[in-house]
C-alpha cells in the first residue's frame, strides 16, 4: 500500500490537504476493496495519517464516505461550468454536459467503481441517496437546456432522461468490466450518435 506523503505547509493549508488526501484515500480504498467495508484505520493508512487524526477531521467513516461522494460532484459541476462557459450554441451545450460527465476527473478508474460503490450505498444511507438525486436534476436539467431550442420543451425532457440513463449505463458498464480501460471517446461518441438521431429532423 502506497502511503501519500503530506506536504508541509501552515497549519490551515495542512488541514485542508489533509482532508483532501483522507477524500482520496477513500476513493481508492473503496475502488480496491469493491465495497465500502474498508475501515478508517486502512483509508487513514493510505493517507499517511493516523486512524484518531481521519475521526477528528470526519467523524465516522459515513462521514468520510459522504465527503468523498461530495468531491466527485463538485468536480463534475466544475467540468459542466466550465465547459458551458465555453459553449456558443444549444447544440454545444448538449455537449459540454456529455463531455463532462465523461471527462478524466469523473471517468478513471478509480471514481467508475467508487461511484458503483457509493451507488449501492445510497440504498442504505439517506443523505448519500439525496446527493444521486442532486446529480440526477443537475445532468438532466443541464441537458434540457440545451436541448430545449432544438426540439422543444416537451422532447427535450423525455431526450435528456434517455440521454441520462444511456450515461449511467456506459458508466455501470465500464465498472462491470475492470479489465478494460476506461475509454473516454467512445462513451462521449456512443452518446452523441444517440443524441444526434432524436435531434434529426
Amino acid at each position: 500500500m502506497t502511503q501519500l506523503k503530506m506536504p508541509r505547509l501552515g497549519r490551515g493549508g495542512i488541514e485542508t490537504e489533509r482532508r483532501q488526501a483522507l477524500i482520496g484515500a477513500v476513493i481508492g480504498a473503496v475502488e480496491q476493496a469493491g465495497s465500502i467495508e474498508v475501515t478508517m484505520a486502512d483509508i487513514a493508512a493510505r493517507a499517511g495519517v493516523s486512524p484518531a487524526l481521519a475521526h477528528h477531521y470526519f467523524g465516522a467513516k459515513d462521514d468520510l464516505l459522504i465527503a468523498a461522494m461530495r468531491q466527485l460532484l463538485r468536480e463534475f459541476r466544475a467540468e459542466v461550468t466550465r465547459r458551458l462557459i465555453a459553449s456558443r450554441t444549444p447544440r454545444e451545450r448538449v455537449s459540454a454536459v456529455i463531455e463532462a460527465a465523461f471527462d478524466e476527473s469523473q471517468f478513471r478508474r478509480e471514481a467508475i467503481s467508487a461511484w458503483l460503490v457509493f451507488y449501492v450505498y445510497a440504498r442504505r444511507s439517506s443523505e448519500a441517496a439525496r446527493l444521486l438525486r442532486v446529480y440526477f436534476r443537475r445532468l438532466e436539467t443541464n441537458l434540457i437546456s440545451g436541448l430545449e431550442p432544438l426540439v422543444g420543451p416537451v422532447a427535450a425532457v423525455s431526450v435528456a432522461a434517455a440521454a441520462g440513463a444511456m450515461i449511467d449505463g456506459v458508466w455501470l458498464r465500464q465498472a462491470l468490466t475492470p479489465l478494460t480501460a476506461p475509454d473516454r471517446a467512445a462513451a462521449v461518441r456512443m452518446i452523441e450518435r444517440v443524441i444526434d438521431a432524436e435531434i434529426a429532423p
